[in-house]
């Protein structure tokens, strides 16, 4: 249900005229992004006595993990994918490398749908690898990498589009979800686009090439408000933020890539990516592999000599990782993705039989629980926030409260959304039941390893 915003419609039609504005905004961005992504890089490792106030690299290592990214997933939620349209630097770049470029089209290889889930995947395993969070080097060389990629794609292909930000970004996926949720969105009208009433404005350039007359949800929309008011058509509103999982979720697009990279990488992947550093487990897994490697007189794993490029080395900080530590980082992440992601979708195959119905039910169940993969996103996330607020001397006694709350919402959000799901597709009494247990199951499983991370193990 989408509710009647004047205002909302004025904000957009705003956008659209101040859109030199934006752009002015958005090479600011890319400036303030450069200085801190690269300028640390080249500095000294901080002082352990050194506070984020006065070293500018624990700075810049607060804003991008400490604000930058936990923030602009919660933004997702509220705002949709604003932030890919009016402030992502990275975006920006690509688009103004399009102008410059050859102008391309775009490649059948390049619109393969599995892109966004397969990077995601590698640039979170290889962030873990030499430790992205904690050092300047290691922040440079996957985002910088990323944006150069990003740059390069736009140059290649295109005119004045993203195509890396449609095809090829690694969180497009994520924000993709995510922006389902978003109860702002820019609502079309076909019938009034197709009426093509005069007066008429020129024809926006949509840059993650969209085709704005059929356009139904977020999951694309980067935002930006250039089409705001095209054919009196386009408007900014507020709907509900179960619309899209419920109505748009249920229509044929909806791909099989969504809960691949929703069940095994931002659930089991993720999870497995922010817990090994806490996790018994792992100690456990890599003192056998160890003590396995020693009674055969193997010790070339056990040497931290890898460049810091290829695993985290940085001695003068005493932080280098052994080539079993690399493995065992390897086996843990992974073997999260796999476990729990499989699980989670045995679960919901479970629910999809007991219904008696396809393929289609299970993709749309599975986007019920994107609130909660969105849910463990920030909390583990944020975890870099708590830990580093910490270290400046701040108790944060709220953190435990606010991290219990939140995960019991995101459960309670999912749960009843897939309770509307499962009535979409005419289940009711006890069979609709029995096909929400394994959905309670999902879950509960999901809970517990959040809860293993922040409490039982802490």
């Amino acid at each position: 249900m989408n509710i009647a915003t004047p205002w909302l419609a004025r904000l957009g039609d705003g956008m659209r005229r101040h859109a030199r504005l934006i752009r002015a905004v958005q090479w600011i961005v890319v400036g303030f992004y450069l200085l801190l992504l690269v300028v640390p890089a080249f500095l000294s490792l901080p002082p352990s006595q050194a506070r984020m106030l006065d070293n500018l690299t624990l700075f810049a290592q607060f804003v991008f993990w400490g604000l930058w990214w936990p923030f602009v997933l919660l933004s997702m939620i509220f705002f949709g994918r604003l932030w890919c349209g009016v402030l992502c630097p990275e975006g920006s770049l690509s688009e103004w490398a399009s102008w410059k470029g050859l102008g391309r089209g775009t490649p059948r290889w390049v619109r393969w749908g599995g892109w966004p889930t397969v990077a995601f995947i590698l640039t979170t395993v290889y962030g873990q690898l030499i430790s992205v969070y904690d050092y300047a080097q290691a922040a440079l060389l996957i985002l910088g990498g990323s944006t150069v990629a990003a740059m390069l794609v736009g140059f290649l292909y295109g005119r004045g589009k993203r195509v890396w930000c449609r095809h090829l970004c690694p969180v497009s996926g994520v924000f993709s979800l995510l922006a389902r949720l978003a109860p702002l969105h820019y609502k079309v009208d076909e019938q009034r686009w197709l009426a093509n009433q005069p007066p008429h404005l020129a024809t926006p350039n949509c840059a993650p090439l969209i085709d704005i007359r059929r356009m139904r949800g977020n999951s694309e929309c980067h935002a930006c408000g250039r089409c705001s008011g095209q054919r009196g058509a386009v408007e900014l509103s507020m709907r509900s933020p179960n619309q899209e999982i419920l109505i748009v979720g249920s229509q044929p697009q909806t791909r099989h890539w969504d809960s691949t990279l929703l069940l095994f990488g931002m659930i089991g992947l993720a999870m497995g990516a922010f817990q090994w550093t806490v996790s018994p487990w792992f100690i456990s897994l890599k003192q056998t592999l160890a003590e396995w490697l020693v009674e055969r007189d193997i010790f070339w794993p056990l040497e931290a000599n890898a460049p810091w490029w290829l695993l985290t080395h940085y001695p003068q900080a005493n932080d280098a990782f052994t080539w079993l530590d690399g493995s065992v980082i390897l086996l843990y992440i992974f073997g999260s993705s796999l476990l729990v992601g499989s699980a989670l979708w045995l679960l919901l195959r479970g629910s999809t039989r007991l219904l008696g119905r396809g393929g289609d039910f299970f993709e749309h169940l599975a986007l019920a629980l994107i609130p909660l993969g969105g849910a463990g996103l920030f909390l583990g996330l944020s975890a870099t926030t708590v830990k580093l607020l910490r270290y400046e001397g701040l108790a944060l006694a709220w953190a435990q409260p606010a991290r219990a709350a939140l995960l019991l919402g995101a459960i309670a959000w999912s749960l009843y959304l897939a309770w509307k799901v499962l009535g979409l597709y005419g289940a009711n009494g006890l069979r609709r039941l029995l096909a929400f247990a394994p959905v309670i199951a999902a879950t509960a499983l999901v809970g517990y390893g959040w809860y293993l991370q922040f409490w039982g193990w802490s």
